[in-house]
């Protein structure tokens, strides 16, 4: 039976158990931890303390969220993406009005425009294009998103399986101990 998240824990029997970021959280406050950060870096921080371990070393700080200037619009593609910039909503008008209504926020994507500073949005543009066939390919689903990697599993395993019938699997399988403990590595 699946316990409740306590300080009574051993890092180990925490690694056991699937745990939402709100339980690792208030866990982490409870026990007077910093509770900031992503899933992974609260378990770290959780399972050390549990283990009576020095708190592992935070990651490199990022730039705050909406630190630097975001494009607004007007934009066109010699407009230059500055540092920091975002997904925004400017920058998704501008793309659905050159790539067209299959644009979306891809990892391809994503990842361009946080890396993309100095580049120009012409620029992104032909990396979206560049980068369709490759997206078509069924990409790595990241740690932290657990329940989306468990889901599409299931459905690869029942293809005939509805919705709810894989989110019921999924109630049942978070319910029970991991079968091999998740230890989250650096970041």
């Amino acid at each position: 039976m699946r316990p409740d998240p306590s300080p009574e824990l051993s890092g180990a029997e925490l690694a056991r158990w699937y745990w939402t970021l709100a339980e690792l959280t208030a866990l982490a406050r409870r026990m007077g931890l910093p509770a900031g950060g992503g899933k992974a870096a609260v378990t770290q921080r959780i399972a050390a303390a549990l283990d009576g371990l020095p708190a592992p070393d935070p990651a490199p700080a990022r730039a705050a969220r909406g630190a630097g200037r975001q494009l607004a619009a007007p934009v066109d593609g010699a407009s230059v993406i500055p540092p920091g910039q975002r997904c925004s909503q400017v920058l998704r008008a501008y793309f659905l009005r050159e790539i067209g209504p299959g644009f979306h926020f891809d990892a391809f994507m994503r990842d361009y425009v946080a890396q993309g500073a100095g580049r120009t949005l012409a620029e992104a543009v032909a990396h979206w294009h560049a980068t369709r066939e490759q997206a078509a390919q069924p990409q790595e689903i990241g740690a932290q998103f657990e329940l989306n990697r468990f889901l599409r599993d299931w459905h690869a395993r029942h293809p005939e399986g509805t919705r709810p019938q894989a989110l019921a699997a999924w109630r049942t399988h978070r319910a029970g101990p991991r079968t091999a403990p998740v230890t989250p590595g650096p970041r």
